[in-house]
């Protein structure tokens, strides 16, 4: 299938689905879209196996869009933009140093703990998976996702100060997340060939080189912001900020979302400060706001749709659930510690371990680095790993999102 016809199904079917949650269950538009598709593929299956075989034609269609490109090196980039955009910069350094140990620390600590917890619990189940396959797993399942969670923030009215903490590591953990994966999927396809120096030499390039590139960029465009005043050429420059420097970030083998992250940043403070009218703020914040709103439509489409990939038994359906409190307990864990480490330093909201728990949304990351999990490793293997991916991935979002407003309400 074409380009363009992919392109005709997926908008389609996100204007209709959006159009059918609008009219009827009224619920925050990506986890109402998210959640209809979910149940339209699951009526698909039922269909394929006592009325008319047709997940064959339907896999065809969704193996062509590849899940993983579509969103890793592509759609990624101007999510991230469009969120960094409406993060204020004085906010996020007030809050630096929990931020930076929850994307790090906290991200490599959650790793660990489910590795350990998939570990013990693959081998009760008697899958008997290697240890690197657990630590593949904690890694693609430990980042918050970025797109689902700050959009849930805003709608809840979180206090300033813990959403500005979700908002931030959510933005930058998911960078880190991928360099994380990267580096463990490379020991697992590779292995003997991949030395510590080989490691840390690649997370600082990524990660180090990532940010630096970001901020580079994000001055660039800062200082061409500057010198025009014509709001559709503004436009057309964070335009071409996001696609050509995640691009070139990823050519020169940097981490792309930390460089988006840095350079939206950059133009979401300084630029909108300093380099633009009101009238080309308001055309940008449409501009992003729009893009953010159909990208994340076209987005939890295709979550909602994945599961029709999936292959379901009875061993790994079993799995799956098993992984949605594994998984939350080492996010309970993993966000606890630096909380606890930074309590006789500064003081924190009340239950900001529980919402931070709770509202750490995991989505469309996940499921992509899931995806991208290649054919070196088994097949058994990959489609363990994606089922529990996409369980934890469906819980979060129609769960916890559904139900972190109450948690939040609840504590003001």
């Amino acid at each position: 299938m074409s380009l363009f016809n992919v392109l005709a199904v997926l908008i389609t079917l996100s204007a209709v689905l959006s159009f059918i949650n609008y009219r009827t269950i009224k619920l925050p538009t990506t986890i109402g879209i998210m959640f209809i598709a979910l149940v339209l593929s699951i009526i698909l299956i039922l269909i394929d196996q006592f009325v008319y075989s047709i997940r064959a034609e339907i896999k065809t269609f969704l193996y062509s869009i590849d899940f993983n490109k579509a969103l890793m090196q592509g759609m990624l980039s101007y999510l991230l933009f469009a969120g960094a955009l409406h993060v204020n910069l004085n906010d996020l350094y007030n809050q630096k140093r929990i931020i930076a140990l929850l994307a790090t620390f906290g991200v490599i600590m959650s790793t660990f703990i489910v590795a350990g917890l998939t570990w013990l619990l693959t081998q009760a189940l008697g899958f008997n998976l290697a240890f690197i396959y657990c630590l593949l797993f904690g890694a693609l399942i430990s980042p918050t996702d970025p797109i689902a969670v700050i959009g849930i923030m805003k709608n809840v009215g979180a206090p300033k100060d813990l959403e500005t903490k979700v908002a931030g590591e959510s933005l930058f953990n998911d960078g880190v997340g991928v360099v994380v994966f990267l580096v463990i999927l490379s020991i697992a396809t590779k292995g003997e060939n991949t030395g510590a120096g080989d490691i840390a030499v690649f997370f600082i390039q990524e990660a180090l080189g990532g940010a630096l590139f970001g901020f580079i960029i994000g001055m660039i465009a800062y200082w061409m912001l500057k010198r025009v005043d014509n709001y559709s050429v503004e436009v057309l420059i964070t335009l071409a900020l996001v696609s050509g420097g995640y691009a070139l970030a990823l050519a020169l083998h940097l981490s792309g979302p930390i460089a988006v992250v840095i350079a939206g940043l950059i133009i979401g403070n300084h630029g909108r400060k300093n380099a633009m009218t009101d009238t080309t703020r308001q055309h940008l914040d449409t501009f992003w706001e729009l893009i953010d709103e159909i990208l994340n439509a076209v987005l939890f489409v295709m979550i909602g749709f994945e599961i029709l990939v999936l292959s379901l038994n009875s061993q790994y359906i079993l799995a799956s659930a098993l992984a949605i409190p594994m998984v939350l307990l080492a996010r309970f864990i993993s966000v606890g510690a630096p909380v606890y480490m930074l309590k006789p330093f500064r003081t924190f909201s009340p239950k900001t371990i529980q919402v931070l728990t709770w509202g750490g949304l995991r989505g469309g990351i996940s499921v992509a680095l899931a995806l991208s999990i290649t054919t070196a490793v088994e097949k058994d293997v990959r489609d363990l790993i994606l089922s529990m991916t996409y369980a934890v991935v469906v819980f979060s979002i129609l769960i916890q999102g559904l139900t972190i407003g109450r948690l939040i309400k609840s504590i003001k």
